[in-house]
């Protein structure tokens, strides 16, 4: 009876353990259905159309330049030499700083050519004054010739007698004047004006005329030359939407320094070579501009930019977004109406800033291809993004 009876209790307790288990699995069998179900999702959002970022194309005004390798020229340049010969008594000038058309720079030992000088004024004084003597028996032999007091002999040798001693005054003079000159040329001045450079020769060095080695070299920096290379093709180009060479020879220059810097004033194209260089096919192209601070030292490499016109509706589009085909002509790719890629060949003429100016191809409202352009091939159906890559970070912003 007591056996019994404590099998009736413990079957409730078995009765209940089989509840619990039978929820406990029913638990699992839900989450593992979720999770299979949330597996699922994910494979099907995985295998779905892949995303690219895309900007729209859009019109814009642009404004073109050119851009022009060059390097700085003295608008004058003079090589100052010695006249005489002599030593140098004293430099008149500071080495590096501007000096004036006309400024002493150096002084030759004076001393043999005023000597030289001297001896032709006396020379000249001398001659003057036989002059005065053979000219007054000219004119009395003048006088007797009339009467037949001389014979025609003497008074044709006093007549030429006189002729020689005016031509006698006038060698003196030149004399004079050419020793005049030789004293003067022994304070050497400047021809031009502008910056003198270093002294090749010191005080107490003999020097001599019309030698080889300048005594020191003086340019003119401002205004200051810039000499730019561009080949005849560009050239042609530049003419053409210049309007013709009168157009181009006023056209405006802004100039980029070596280190990346802006120069401050703006100059302007003045003349072209006339002469293509037959190995090159370049021309040189020379801009002028004011250079009042001397920021511009002559040999500075430099880039020109010359604005050349205004484009109101240009398209542009970012560098990275222009790739080659196999034929190594330039494509893009875009996304269509449908949603699928298309490929467009395109012509870009040339860059602005970090994009291609593109003149056929593309047009405003389409959708550009920017990331992604690896992993896509023409008629695959895309999502859209709005672009997000540093290639597109100088896209403007719409």
């Amino acid at each position: 009876m007591h056996k019994n009876a404590g099998s009736w209790r413990e079957q409730p307790s078995r009765n209940l353990m089989s509840t619990l288990e039978r929820a406990a699995l029913a638990s699992a069998a839900l989450l593992a259905l979720a999770a299979c179900s949330k597996a699922q999702g994910e494979t099907k959002l995985s295998d779905g159309p892949p995303v690219v970022g895309v900007i729209t194309i859009r019109a814009e005004p642009v404004a073109l330049t050119a851009e022009l390798p060059g390097r700085t020229t003295p608008f004058l340049i003079s090589d100052v030499r010695p006249q005489v010969t002599g030593l140098i008594r004293e430099r008149l000038y500071r080495e590096g700083a501007n000096v004036q058309a006309g400024q002493p720079l150096y002084k030759i030992d004076p001393a043999p050519f005023q000597a030289a000088y001297d001896g032709q004024k006396a020379a000249l004084a001398r001659a003057e004054a036989n002059l005065i003597t053979v000219k007054l028996k000219a004119e009395r032999y003048d006088e007797l010739i009339k009467i037949n007091a001389v014979s025609r002999q003497d008074y044709n040798d006093t007549v030429a007698i006189a002729a020689q001693g005016e031509a006698d005054v006038a060698a003196a003079n030149a004399s004079l004047e050419s020793a005049r000159i030789n004293l003067a040329n022994t304070r050497v001045t400047a021809p031009i004006s502008g910056r003198a450079g270093p002294s090749a020769f010191t005080p107490g060095a003999l020097v001599t005329a019309q030698q080889s080695a300048a005594l020191t070299t003086i340019q003119t920096l401002d205004p200051i030359y810039v000499d730019l290379v561009q080949s005849s093709a560009e050239l042609l180009r530049l003419r053409r939407e210049f309007g013709g060479g009168a157009n181009l020879s006023r056209a405006r220059v802004k100039l980029m320094l070596e280190d990346g810097s802006t120069y401050p004033l703006e100059g302007e194209l003045r003349v072209s070579d006339i002469t293509v260089d037959p190995t090159s096919g370049a021309v040189t192209l020379r801009a002028i501009f004011r250079n009042p601070d001397g920021l511009l030292l002559p040999g500075m490499f430099v880039r020109a930019v010359l604005d050349e016109a205004q484009a109101p509706s240009a398209v542009l589009a970012p560098q990275p977004a222009i790739s080659r085909d196999a034929q190594g002509r330039a494509t893009a790719f875009v996304v269509s109406a449908n949603g699928k890629v298309e490929v467009r060949a395109i012509t870009a003429s040339r860059t602005v800033g970090a994009r291609w100016l593109v003149t056929s191809g593309l047009n405003p409202g389409d959708r550009l291809i920017v990331d992604g352009v690896q992993r896509v091939k023409p008629g695959m159906a895309v999502r859209t993004a709005p672009a997000s890559s540093a290639a597109a970070v100088s896209w403007p912003a719409a």
